[in-house]
């Protein structure tokens, strides 16, 4: 369900927004929010819940490990868009489960006309990494429906 009352919103995004994400607001197109569900060193997964504002989206990037890896989307609240390179973009609404593979280029965010939260697990595995790339470009982007 889209939802662009951001009152609405908060009552169905049950994880919370958290704060601004701002270590990482380089590679967001808009304004992401980061709630951490569990702490880097006292668990062996990262799992965060993380908040789009209408028509925010992360740049293109690869999740790289030597072995395992990668990252698994749990959709929650609003609806959004997560792409691979070369396919086409898939809507994300609450329930829908993503498993992203490493060594994919893909990215993901809220649509256009409503707010987006996802549950961003990231798989453990050996020598992980994220490569940061170009931004989704605004007329690919306004494409999408």
């Amino acid at each position: 369900m889209k939802i662009q009352d951001k009152n609405t919103f908060d009552q169905q995004n049950v994880f919370g927004q958290g704060s601004a994400n701002t270590a990482f607001a380089q590679y967001f197109i808009g304004n992401s929010y980061l709630n951490p569900l569990t702490r880097p060193g006292e668990s062996t997964v990262g799992l965060a819940n993380v908040t789009f504002e209408p028509g925010c989206r992360n740049n293109w990037h690869i999740h790289h490990a030597k072995t395992g890896g990668g990252q698994i989307l749990i959709c929650t609240a609003g609806e959004g868009w997560y792409q691979e390179e070369g396919k086409d973009a898939v809507s994300l609404t609450p329930g829908t489960v993503i498993v992203i593979p490493p060594e994919v280029k893909h990215w993901h965010g809220a649509k256009a006309d409503s707010w987006f939260s996802h549950i961003a697990v990231e798989v453990p595995g050996e020598e992980t990494n994220n490569e940061w790339l170009e931004p989704v470009d605004d007329e690919s982007y306004s494409k999408l429906q």
